[in-house]
């Protein structure tokens, strides 16, 4: 049986929180949270770099010499890839580096993060994360109450604006939902904070 303390936003214990082994008590897999990862990053790349070929570079329409009789290598065009100012030959393109892993391979990754999260001692769960008004001291002050000190992630079942506006102007830390939750993320951060609300959502979607 998984067991995790469950903290008020003063860092007081509340209660005991029963956690689903097969979401957040499995092996960690650090293949396939590599293969996640990589992936993640590759979809991220914008591929807009590009370089003109000998066709889109301005000049050369006439051939510089004759073909023969000038004691000079043969050329057709100054704006072949040897001439200065001439054409990329194989220089980058354009393109995607879009590409899909199986949904099994992605949430077996995640868990294998959550997991790894509660070995770690690096899970801290909350009865509610819940602010009146958008203020960031007032979230700086929770996260030193429960010890989450560096890089944390805050997952929240829905968007909340308070608490969201209020944590992203602290350093190192970061505010998502469920629904955007991804294994880059939980690499990245070393604290993640959860609310039971939270946990449930994740059992329900990743159980």
């Amino acid at each position: 049986m998984l067991k995790v303390d469950v903290l008020s936003t003063d860092g007081k214990k509340v209660k005991d929180l029963e956690l689903n082994e097969k979401v957040f008590g499995i092996e960690p897999n650090e293949n396939v949270v590599h293969t996640a990862v990589v992936n993640f990053l590759a979809n991220q790349r914008q591929g807009t770099q590009n370089t003109k070929t000998r066709a889109e570079v301005r000049g050369g329409g006439r051939k510089p010499w004759r073909q023969k009789g000038t004691g000079r290598a043969r050329q057709g065009s100054i704006r072949a890839p040897q001439w200065i100012k001439g054409g990329i030959a194989l220089g980058p393109r354009p393109r995607s580096y879009v590409y899909k892993i199986n949904k099994k391979e992605r949430q077996l990754a995640i868990k294998s993060m959550l997991s790894s999260k509660v070995l770690e001692k690096e899970l801290i769960v909350l009865d509610k994360l819940d602010l009146k008004e958008i203020k960031t001291s007032e979230m700086v002050k929770t996260l030193n109450n429960v010890k989450a000190t560096g890089k944390t992630l805050i997952v929240l079942p829905a968007n909340n604006e308070n608490v969201q506006k209020s944590a992203r102007n602290i350093e190192g830390v970061k505010a998502s939902i469920v629904e955007t939750i991804n294994v880059y993320d939980l690499v990245k951060y070393q604290n993640l904070v959860l609310t039971v609300d939270t946990v449930k959502k994740l059992e329900e979607v990743y159980a």
